[in-house]
């Protein structure tokens, strides 16, 4: 049994696809297909039923796939021990961002990285916090970037905070609010919003703002996006509380108004809290390096 050949496993697993599962492995899919044989002979079972259309695991293949991604993912950390011996920080940094992040220039902060440790490889993701959180807990995310409301902090992890910032509202530009420098949730309860889905981070923040008020308000637009949600309310079919940076960033022609008694959202630099890997350790010392965190 070879790395090779749990590597093979893990992206036909991944892909569902013998073809897609060998280019992404950079090999022709008859190497691939053969390399999976081999080890299916060895270990006397089948790990995929295939057949004309499809392929999927079978229920050996559904238990011999999570122990080969352990593997894999101790013989990484192994040679990137190894170099770290030397001082060199190697291997590859699965980082999550949410979409709305505004604490930090991203590509920045990567280009300072790379530059400090050439020999790593950045694989980046976009998601909300609830899911970056859990990943990061379940060992598929060595760093990631969140946003929760003020007062809730990231569970089960490591963290640091980036930064503090009251959300802003934000009206089509022809809106009857749209000259106020700064209003009240009670001005804006009674209108349409368009905001992130229920039960998500981002979501939360508001939602605890307009209870913690006594008040409620009619959300008839749920978007992953803040770009659909600013989309949205440019048209005029909605209002929506969103972070400052998010909005200025947009390009939207949209207005906005301080709120006294808004959400505010905390920006979080977040990784593994047991045992993080070199490369994310690496990442939160260029972060400090840089004076991004507090």
């Amino acid at each position: 049994m070879e790395l090779q050949q749990l590597r093979y496993v893990v992206e036909v697993a991944d892909t569902l696809s013998f073809t897609r599962a060998a280019e992404r492995c950079f090999v022709t899919q008859s190497a691939l297909s053969h390399q999976i044989a081999s080890l299916e002979r060895e270990i006397g079972r089948r790990l995929f039923v295939r057949s004309s259309r499809s392929v999927r695991l079978s229920e050996a293949g559904q238990a011999f796939v999570e122990h080969a991604r352990i593997a894999l993912r101790a013989a990484e950390r192994a040679k990137e021990d190894a170099a770290a011996v030397d001082g060199v920080v190697e291997g590859t940094l699965r980082m999550g961002v949410i979409p709305t992040v505004t604490a930090i220039d991203v590509p920045a902060v990567l280009v300072a990285y790379r530059a400090a440790h050439p020999r790593v490889r950045v694989e980046l993701q976009v998601g909300n916090s609830d899911v970056l959180t859990r990943r990061l807990r379940k060992d598929e995310l060595d760093i990631a970037l969140l946003g929760l409301r003020d007062g809730v902090d990231p569970v089960g992890v490591a963290s640091r905070a980036l930064s503090r910032e009251r959300l802003v509202a934000v009206f089509p530009q022809r809106h009857e609010l749209a000259l106020r420098n700064s209003i009240e949730l009670e001005d804006i309860a009674g209108m349409t919003f368009a905001d992130f889905p229920a039960a998500t981070s981002g979501r939360a923040q508001s939602d605890a703002a307009f209870a913690a008020a006594g008040l409620t308000r009619d959300v008839a637009f749920e978007a992953d996006s803040a770009t659909l949600i600013l989309g949205l309310v440019e048209s005029g079919l909605a209002v929506s509380l969103l972070a400052p940076g998010t909005v200025e960033r947009s390009g939207f022609e949209v207005a906005t108004a301080d709120v006294r008694d808004g959400p505010v959202r905390v920006e979080y630099l977040a990784w593994d809290i047991a045992a993080p890997r070199n490369v994310a350790r690496a990442f939160v010392a260029v972060m400090e390096a840089a004076d991004l965190v507090t």
